[in-house]
């Protein structure tokens, strides 16, 4: 599988293409979707940025919001085997984020994992040795293989860049039912505006709406229907509101609260539990790879814009330094793992040169519930500010595009 198919050639040119912008703070540029530009040229990205910047300072206000936050998890938690859930992968972010509920702040965890079938053995390996060295009970939730496939076959014919989609609604399910099993109300996410930035809506839009229509027309397996606590992929508004307003289930971005530096933490990961590199950021998921290639090659989309920017604006990594690693091709692009996950899908190149060819399509060209969200827009940026939903939900809906 050719990995190069020019991408030299086509960074060199960009830039030559009327109408082309790059932010004079990070490195997004016009190439990425929903981007704006402001009259001192930096873009809404950055903003969104400064904006989380100043609701989670890392000064002593910020400390304040952190030991209280603790105080009220533990307070909930009283008489309870766990007081939170936190949402594990191997990769370094959850992990992380294990390590500082349990060693650093004393929380009492349940780390949770959900396996599609697309793991990384590397980062498996990660995720056993942590909760064995911290001492914290992990439960996997395996989803249903045939589904898994159906719901990825089901989004390369959709033609639209949420190849990930099954699983992005499946691990939020995963937590949220296994929450609701538990009775726990406090769920952990291992992200990190300053580290990794927030997507572009039109690249990575999550809506269990969105899901059942693509599978409806192109899948072909049936789908489990919904529990509680075993919601499988369905995550609808109605879901949502479920979990969030009836069950008042809080889904805290832990690393938003922190100082988080990238080689600092890697080196505390290493020494405490000999956590490995899995080999690049989001690898701990091997379907990465294949869809990191199709995002490149067919939509002309570089996911290194946003976290690299990222790093730009937090001071771990040098402009010039991330506009050099972006003409280059991602490390990520295994041919090897590439190979695997065509095979593991049951597909040939040829069938994956077909999905390829494929007009390009965004997810506003099938039924979604995004016009209900725009309706809905006080209540997202309440349920946002009160983390009952993620803190960058109301950011990523209305100032990352549409």
């Amino acid at each position: 599988m050719d990995l190069n198919l020019d991408q030299e050639k086509f960074e060199s040119c960009k830039e030559q293409k009327p109408g082309y912008r790059i932010c004079g703070r990070c490195i997004m540029d016009t190439t990425v979707s929903g981007v704006v530009f402001d009259e001192n040229g930096e873009c809404n990205f950055c903003k969104v940025h400064d904006g989380l910047e100043e609701r989670y300072p890392l000064d002593a206000r910020g400390k304040e919001s952190l030991t209280l936050l603790m105080q009220r998890i533990k307070h909930r938690g009283k008489r309870r085997k766990y007081d939170c859930i936190i949402g594990v992968s191997g990769g370094r972010d959850s992990t992380y984020t294990l390590y500082l509920a349990k060693k650093v702040y004393g929380l009492r965890p349940l780390a949770v994992h959900f396996n599609d079938g697309f793991g990384n053995p590397v980062a498996g390996e990660n995720m056993i040795r942590a909760t064995e060295k911290l001492g914290v009970d992990l439960r996997t939730i395996t989803s249903d293989w045939r589904e898994s496939k159906d719901l990825k076959l089901s989004f390369l014919k959709a033609s639209t860049p949420d190849l990930e989609q099954g699983t992005d609604v499946g691990i939020a399910t995963a937590l949220y039912g296994r929450a609701a099993r538990e009775n726990i109300k406090y769920i952990f996410l291992g992200r990190s505006f300053r580290t990794e930035g927030i997507a572009p809506l039109s690249w990575n839009y999550l809506d269990g709406k969105y899901l059942k229509a693509v599978h409806r027309l192109f899948g072909t397996i049936p789908l489990r229907k919904w529990t509680p606590d075993d919601p499988g992929f369905n995550l609808t508004v109605f879901h949502m509101f479920y979990y969030t307003l009836w069950r008042r289930l809080r889904v805290i971005s832990f690393l938003y609260y922190v100082r988080y530096v990238i080689s600092e933490v890697e080196k505390i990961l290493e020494s405490e539990l000999d956590w490995v590199y899995p080999g690049a950021k989001y690898f701990d998921d091997l379907y990465q790879s294949l869809m990191t290639y199709i995002l490149r090659v067919k939509f002309k989309i570089d996911r290194r814009l946003y976290f690299y920017s990222a790093l730009v604006r937090s001071g771990q990594m040098e402009r010039p330094e991330a506009l050099r690693r972006v003409k280059e091709v991602y490390s990520i692009e295994d041919p090897k793992i590439l190979d695997l996950c065509v095979k593991r899908l049951g597909i040939t190149r040829t069938e994956l040169s077909m999905f390829l060819s494929l007009p390009p399509k965004t997810f506003h060209d099938y039924p979604n519930h995004y016009s209900l969200i725009k309706k809905l827009r006080p209540l997202v940026r309440f349920l946002s500010q009160t983390n009952l939903l993620p803190a960058s939900a109301y950011d990523k809906y209305f100032h990352c595009g549409n």
